[in-house]
């Protein structure tokens, strides 16, 4: 019998905005990824202008996608206008 795989970073579906958002900054080298901590949280890095900035607090499971996902939107207004 298979083995049920855990998703220990939940589901989230993003929003056609939020995809917009993502890939805006993919490719305009601005670089957002989830860092485990080991205690089943995540943190949130942003590379930006070769500079590695971390979230002050952890998140828990699908928790983490939603915050992604603002700091890509937050990047997208603030940037996006300006170019």
């Amino acid at each position: 019998m298979p083995r049920k795989i855990k998703d220990p970073m939940g589901q989230y579906s993003a929003t056609t905005e939020e995809l917009k958002a993502y890939r805006w900054c993919i490719n305009n080298g601005i670089f957002i990824s989830p860092s485990a901590t080991g205690e089943g949280t995540w943190y949130i890095e942003i590379k930006l202008n070769n500079n590695i900035h971390k979230s002050p607090t952890p998140f828990g499971k699908t928790v983490v996608w939603i915050k992604l996902y603002e700091y890509y939107k937050y990047y997208y207004n603030k940037y996006a206008q300006k170019i």
